[in-house]
């Protein structure tokens, strides 16, 4: 059994040498990730003025791609905003910082962090808590029910579903009143009318920068620099969203319900670690960059079970398989998945 890890702050700074490291670390984080941000940018600018060629589609494609991924590594530093990890001794500007960062990508930090915080702590405890792959119905199983559920599942995962789903969800939580935000989602539990306005607030910040971003340079230069690489994104988010727990494990140990991926030297750069998932969920309060070298291991029944693989290429492609469809009143749904922890 994995003993408790020593308490400490949020980002892991407990000594000056800590908080030295974490502020080098943050530090060149952001200043790379924004560098390429503007350089991806100016490069879209210019392509949108030059006319068009095989050179020129070939060149703006690939600028396209490149920022599409590089908003995936924007939205891991929100998520290291969620967590109150990247600038852990000031969290105004951790917020502040994080918002920047995700402003391309139309996620407001206060609305995440709510939807994660409540993923950490219900992640799969049951088939139907915080367990997307699961599908729970009222209807007979039968092959139409099981075609139906593996469409959604499908479009979901690899048709942007994922994504579009949650900006929708966004501009839902942000308009319905608070008293019905937790019947959607129980993590809108503690959904107060500041939370709203400050997601409001962070939402319009989005859209403005889009809209302001276009009127500087230009609609052309707004798709190529934001727009596209907004629907790419869209796209990779939903691929990569669930593949540390597509099928692993369902059961009251919710940090366990998690595996994770080789490290790769590009994934492993673009999403911050994000492979050592399972440190991740153990160990929440560690910032980025010591999970590799502060790795942990799953309890032997939930490492084998849930590392079926290591790969992110298999991880994607397994997700082919579909999700798990269980009727409602079974009182067993799911046994392959279902691991009970014994502390």
């Amino acid at each position: 059994m994995l003993s408790a890890a020593p308490r400490r702050r949020p980002g892991g700074a407990k000594t000056a040498v800590d908080r030295q490291r974490h502020s080098r670390e943050a530090f060149r984080t952001l200043a790379e990730t924004a560098a390429l941000f503007v350089l991806m940018c100016a490069a879209a600018i210019l392509l949108s003025r030059e006319a068009p060629s095989a050179l020129t589609l070939a060149t703006t494609a690939g600028v396209v791609l490149a920022q599409s991924l590089l908003f995936q590594r924007m939205y891991i530093i929100g998520h290291e905003t969620a967590h109150r990890k990247l600038v852990p001794h000031h969290l105004g500007l951790n917020d502040t910082v994080g918002q920047l960062a995700m402003l391309p990508i139309l996620i407001p930090v206060a609305v995440y962090r709510k939807v994660h915080d409540f993923h950490h702590g219900f992640n799969r405890k049951d088939h139907h808590t915080s367990a997307l792959d699961v599908f729970v119905t009222r209807w007979r199983i039968t092959g139409l029910v099981r075609a139906y559920y593996h469409l959604l599942w499908y479009l979901g995962v690899f048709a942007g579903g994922f994504f579009l789903h949650s900006l929708a969800s966004v501009i839902v939580f942000l308009f319905v009143p608070v008293r019905h935000a937790e019947r959607l989602s129980p993590a809108f539990r503690t959904w107060r009318p500041r939370d709203r306005l400050l997601a409001w607030v962070q939402l319009t910040a989005g859209v403005a920068f889009h809209v302001g971003f276009s009127l500087v340079f230009g609609p052309a230069a707004w798709a190529l620099a934001l727009g596209l690489p907004l629907l790419a994104f869209a796209w990779l988010w939903s691929v990569l969203m669930y593949i540390f727990h597509y099928h692993t494990s369902i059961g009251p140990s919710s940090r366990h319900n998690v595996r994770a991926l080789a490290q790769h030297w590009f994934w492993s750069w673009l999403m911050m670690n994000f492979h050592e998932h399972a440190t991740h969920h153990m160990f929440p309060n560690r910032p980025w960059y010591e999970l590799p070298e502060r790795r942990a291991e799953l309890p032997a029944a939930y490492h084998a079970l849930n590392q079926d693989t290591t790969s992110f290429w298999h991880a994607i492609v397994q997700q082919w398989r579909g999700p798990t469809i269980v009727h409602r009143d079974d009182p067993h749904p799911a046994p392959h998945l279902f691991v009970r922890w014994e502390d």
